[in-house]
This record gives C-alpha cells, sequence and structure tokens, in this order.
C-alpha cells in the first residue's frame, strides 16, 4: 500500500478491522461512548508525491469520485505548482451506525439484523436493557434466536431471595432449565440488575441476591488413617469433600495431615487418630477452618518451586503447622530421582522459614542441578519413618 493515497479498498478494510471486527470498539460505537462521526484522513498527496506516481494520483482521485455516497467524502481544491489546480478527496466521513453499515455491505447487514432479532425480546421486556446488552455483545451474538427468547421469559422470575438457601440449580422456574441458568449467569446477573436497580450488585451478585448458596467446588479427599476416625466418619474409607464443607465440619481426629498430591494421599501408611486431607493441589482456601486451630496439623507436598509456595500459603492460613519432608535432608536423600520443574514460579513466598527460604533460591539458582523433587519419588520407609516422628511429638 501506498504511503499517501487512501484507495476505498484501504478505508473499508480500516473500517472493518478498527471498528466493526474490534469488539471493544464496536461496543463504544453502539453505546455513544466512542461517538460519531468517524473520520478518515486519505492521505491526499503533495504535488512531488503526485508527479513521483501519476498514474497512483489519478487512480486514487478516479476511485473515490465512484465512492456510492458522494456526501460522506471531503473534496478539497489543492493547487500544484506544475499540476495546477486540482480537487483531491481529503477524508471520507461516516456519521452513523447505519451508514457504516451501509458502508461495510450485505454481511454487516445480516449481523444487524441478528443483533436485532436478539435483543428484540429482551427490549419488549424493558428498553433500559439497551446498555447491558450492548456491553454483553460477545454473549449475545453466540445465544440462539431460542435462548433469547427464553432469557425474556426468565427476567420476570427472578426475585431477591427466591432461592431460600437451595443450589442455583434448584431455583423454582417456570418454562425455563436451570443449567440455562447457569450457562448465561453473567449476563442474567448483568441483566437483572439493570431491572433492580443495581440491587444484585449491591447484595454480591445474582447467587446471593437470590439467596443460592454456590455450587460446591474445590474438592479434595479425605481418608482417615485409623479404625477411630474411620468409624467416627460412618465406617467410609475414603470419601470426597468440598472446599465449604472442609470449612464448615470438624474432622474427627487430633492430627490432621494435608497432603498436595491424590496419588501419595493413597500411600499412607495407617497412623493413630489421624486423617488425611490430600489432592487438593493449590487449594488451600479450606485450611481457614477455625477447627484447624485446635488441631496437630501437618503439611507435606513437592519440593519445588510451587510446592514451596503451597506451603507458605497454607502456613499463613495456620501458623502452627509442621511440614513433613520439604528440606534440604530429604531433597538430599532423593537427589538423583530429581527432575526439571516445567513452569516454576519465581517470587519468593512470604511465609517460609528460613531454612525453606533457602531451600527455594537454591532450587532457583540450581544449586541441585536440577529443580524439582516430587513427592512420589520419596522412598516408602523414609515417608514411614517422617511421618511416625511427626506422629510421636
Amino acid at each position: 500500500m501506498n504511503r499517501w493515497g487512501l484507495l476505498p479498498d484501504n478505508v473499508l478494510e480500516q473500517l472493518r478491522t478498527r471498528e466493526w471486527l474490534n469488539t471493544e470498539n464496536l461496543r463504544g460505537r453502539l453505546s455513544g461512548d466512542r461517538p460519531f462521526p468517524i473520520r478518515i484522513a486519505l492521505k491526499a498527496p503533495t504535488g512531488a508525491q503526485a508527479l513521483a506516481d501519476l498514474e497512483h494520483f489519478l487512480r486514487f482521485i478516479e476511485s473515490w469520485k465512484r465512492w456510492p455516497n458522494q456526501s460522506q467524502v471531503d473534496w478539497q481544491i489543492k493547487k500544484f505548482q506544475q499540476l495546477g489546480e486540482q480537487t483531491l478527496p481529503v477524508a471520507v466521513q461516516i456519521e452513523s451506525m447505519s451508514a457504516l453499515i451501509a458502508v461495510l455491505g450485505s454481511k454487516a447487514e445480516v449481523r444487524k439484523q441478528r443483533w436485532e432479532q436478539l435483543m428484540r425480546p429482551l427490549l419488549n421486556l424493558d428498553a433500559r436493557l439497551s446498555s447491558v446488552l450492548i456491553r454483553q455483545l460477545s454473549v449475545l451474538e453466540s445465544m440462539a434466536p431460542d435462548d433469547s427468547a427464553l432469557l425474556a421469559q426468565l427476567l420476570p422470575q427472578l426475585r431477591r431471595g427466591m432461592g431460600q438457601g437451595a443450589y442455583l440449580r434448584a431455583l423454582p422456574l417456570k418454562g425455563v432449565d436451570t443449567k440455562f441458568v447457569e450457562n448465561y449467569q453473567g449476563l442474567i446477573e448483568a441483566l437483572a440488575d439493570r431491572l433492580h436497580e443495581g440491587e444484585v450488585t449491591e447484595q454480591g451478585g445474582l447467587s446471593n441476591w437470590l439467596a443460592c448458596i454456590a455450587n460446591p467446588s474445590g474438592w479434595l479427599l479425605v481418608r482417615p488413617l485409623c479404625r477411630q476416625s474411620r468409624e467416627r466418619l460412618a465406617g467410609l474409607p475414603i470419601m470426597q469433600m468440598d472446599t465449604r464443607t472442609l470449612q464448615n465440619h470438624v474432622l474427627p481426629a487430633g492430627r490432621i495431615l494435608v497432603v498436595e498430591n491424590k496419588q501419595s494421599g493413597y500411600a499412607l501408611p495407617k497412623l493413630d487418630d489421624t486423617i488425611a486431607v490430600f489432592g487438593g493441589g493449590r487449594n488451600t482456601a479450606w485450611m481457614d477452618a477455625e477447627w484447624l486451630k485446635q488441631k496437630s496439623i501437618a503439611y507435606w507436598g513437592d519440593i519445588d518451586s510451587w510446592g514451596l509456595t503451597i506451603l507458605s500459603d497454607a502456613r499463613r492460613r495456620q501458623p502452627h503447622l509442621q511440614a513433613l519432608m520439604m528440606d534440604e535432608d530429604t531433597l538430599l536423600e532423593h537427589r538423583k530421582r530429581m527432575v526439571e520443574e516445567e513452569c516454576p514460579q519465581g517470587k519468593l513466598p512470604e511465609y517460609l522459614t528460613e531454612a525453606e527460604r533457602q531451600l527455594f533460591e537454591r532450587l532457583q539458582s540450581r544449586y541441585y542441578e536440577k529443580t524439582r523433587l516430587e513427592q512420589e519419588r520419596l522412598a516408602p520407609d523414609y515417608i514411614r519413618t517422617c511421618l511416625l516422628g511427626w506422629h510421636s511429638l
């Protein structure tokens, strides 16, 4: 493309890329945050530039004479020393969204008609929803027309507190399935917030406004390591609990052993008065539980940057916990089994002991050549000895 003299195809491509296919810019035009007109300078040439490429100069003028809507083209008279007086196109100006769509052609028109089809049921419900629909344009365009009608059927049914402490999927709705509510929860939240004058946001989101409890998440495995603890858990040898359940229900043992990875949790030996919670990876949120303050807690994870980071986060929540098998002695005992950590994190965790900080820094500097010792690679007899040592304290 020449450095001067934009042709209609150049301008159309610019409009298509910057205004039509750029979702953020398009939303701004539709909402008025980026007001019309759109004015694009056509880079009219100097006399020297025109003389250097007369063919392009003539094509530049003639192509803009063929522009369908001449009222959009700004023509100005220029006087050149050698070419004399010439009337040149200097800019094209698009005054409105309808003008932009007309310029861009049939595909843009089809897209506009789809917007209208999707928005119509919702705007018939309440015209104030227009601004929300524009902000949520990407979500709206992903919907089927039937979904838009279903959304208009749903919104009048939503009332503050209607969930009465049940899950979102248990909402008492008519003609609308609750999977639909989950699939479009963000859009529904924004629309309901507009309809109810900001109440939804004030209550902390749709679930809170409806008085629904959050779906279980952050699942961990719970395994009693002795007969007594197992009996207190209805004889179950292993179970899954979500983060909220663990936060709110005391596990019936004096000792809680937290293990980063699932496979290592399966390999644990029997330990009196002990329950293992394992397989949560980076999920330590459950360790905010008040009841943990009364327990003896040990944490065991990988010796790498992320394992030490998780240990730090666990200790932030429960400062009295004891780290097991996450020290230099353990690493040196199994050094030949070390591997490379694929995506290490470089920030020094805040709640490590001095020895743990030194270990973290040495791993970062490749002091041990390799950067990771997986907990699964520790010898079973070594694990048993360390666990019994903690248990005897």
